[in-house]
């Protein structure tokens, strides 16, 4: 069983990024707007781009940061940097100066791409600019570098919500090796359509929505995000969306105004964020069938899904990808190993050696709960967990409960200091009609324990969120 493990995640990681995503005879079809690329031009220009990046004297191991929204721009600017060696650092085009700084900083890049709305920010902080809308061509590129699947391809930065962003270095065995976990699972395929709504800098939308599209050989439409938009999309012929919680509420909501038949839709896919039960419901009476629920973390992409086959549980998010095996360490945390997880944070071996486990496993954080069958919960954060009385809370397992209630819209869940508990149960909570904090306590007195419920219900118009739906729990204390 083991070697057969061993076998499957050397299949997954073998091969590069350039020789697998830029394969002749694909028929990938990229578009934005009324602008898209077939696979051929996509080829020769990701060549002309990369002879261009080359003449400015980006190298084999140098960093390139794309700090810019989702374009078909980004995408050349990343494939190009990926076929000269160079190691691409994507970040979120919301970022602020500070924001900004740390990670070109700490990434140190030779080049930075972005746009004329940012270009005074990354000149001001000594870096050297090329324009996005003018990407720099020359008619031939230099050879291809020697490169392997344990060659560096991106660091990606965390999301930072429980302090500064780490840069996790992934190489290109990596990146396959997520991407092909996601086709096997989805059944993705050449005939696909993905409608693309999700950032390019996270991995969510990058190693699954953009690499996976080449990968399998498929079809991707670049949008921004709005209901309206989706739904037109997903009608003139998209197979599939990736999104996240919030993405599918707001979905729900125009739907309920908006009526429209998505039954020819394949695939809807949920992450970044836990999808509540009611949510779900939501989306199996609107969208026609409930999304598939997966997990993942920065360090290793989307490593658990649920099955596209069989039961689409609620509130759980399923079994692992091929090559990765999932396993429960001390305080029930959620512990991985596959071809698919980092080797380490860029630059930062403290951190590196504090992220492994002696025996060589990552350890994400998440408190999870694995039934008889293998399907995995995550039930919250280590670092969220609230001690209040001597008791250990964790606060997803009281945001279900409360999410039940049917005039609560969203819910967080935080540990308050407390001089008589230590920390106080306090939820935050968005409504969706008329509610009393008294209500919704004594609604969870009857589903929980007295020492988990709730000692304050704050009601706050939206709850915190980064750009791909994860709460900021820190900004609610």
């Amino acid at each position: 069983m083991i070697a057969d493990l061993e076998e499957t995640r050397r299949r997954l990681r073998s091969g590069t990024l350039p020789g697998a995503l830029l394969r002749p005879g694909l028929g990938a079809v990229l578009s934005e707007g009324d602008r898209s690329l077939t696979r051929a031009a996509l080829g020769q220009r990701t060549d002309r781009v990369a002879g261009g990046l080359a003449r400015l004297g980006l190298r084999q191991g140098d960093r390139v940061a794309i700090y810019a929204p989702n374009s078909l721009e980004w995408i050349l600017a990343y494939l190009a940097a990926e076929r000269l060696g160079a190691v691409v650092v994507p970040f979120n085009p919301a970022y602020r100066a500070a924001e900004a700084e740390h990670i070109l900083n700490d990434s140190d890049p030779a080049l930075v791409v972005t746009d004329r709305e940012r270009r005074a920010l990354v000149e001001s902080l000594g870096r050297r600019v090329v324009p996005i809308q003018d990407l720099p061509e020359e008619a031939k590129a230099p050879p291809a570098p020697e490169l392997t699947p344990e060659s560096p391809a991106v660091i990606i930065y965390t999301s930072g919500t429980t302090g500064r962003p780490k840069g996790a270095l992934l190489d290109h065995g990596n990146l396959l090796a997520q991407t092909r976990g996601a086709i096997e699972a989805w059944r993705w395929t050449g005939a696909d359509r993905l409608v693309h709504a999700l950032p390019l800098f996270h991995l969510h939308g990058l190693a699954m929505g953009l690499n996976g599209t080449l990968l399998s050989g498929g079809s991707l439409t670049l949008i921004q995000f709005t209901p309206a938009a989706v739904v037109a999309e997903l009608q003139a012929g998209g197979s599939m969306l990736f999104g996240v919680p919030s993405m599918y509420q707001r979905l729900c909501d125009h739907l309920e105004e908006h009526p429209a038949d998505l039954s020819r839709v394949r695939l809807f896919v949920s992450g970044s964020a836990p999808l509540p039960p009611a949510l779900f419901e939501r989306c199996e009476r609107l969208l026609g069938q409930g999304p598939v629920e997966r997990y993942g973390i920065t360090e290793g992409g989307i490593v658990v899904s649920n099955p596209y086959d069989g039961p689409r549980r609620p509130g759980r998010v399923g079994f692992p990808f091929s090559g990765v095996e999932v396993r429960l360490g001390e305080s029930d945390e959620v512990q991985l190993k596959g071809g698919q997880v980092f080797a380490g944070y860029w630059r930062n071996p403290i951190a590196t050696r504090e992220a492994f486990t002696p025996d060589g496993w990552f350890r994400t954080g998440d408190v999870g709960e694995i039934e008889t069958d293998g399907s995995l919960a995550i039930r919250g954060r280590l670092k969220e967990l609230i001690i209040s009385g001597g008791f250990n809370v964790y606060p997803r397992e009281v945001e279900l409960v409360l999410e039940e209630h049917p005039r609560v819209a969203e819910v967080a869940v935080v540990g308050l200091p407390s001089d008589r508990w230590g920390e106080e149960v306090t939820a935050f909570v968005v409504p969706a009609g008329e509610v009393t904090e008294l209500e919704l306590i004594a609604f969870a007195r009857e589903r929980l324990a007295t020492f988990k419920c709730p000692h304050t219900v704050r009601f706050v118009e939206y709850l915190p969120r980064n750009a791909m739906g994860k709460l900021e729990r820190s900004k609610l204390v």
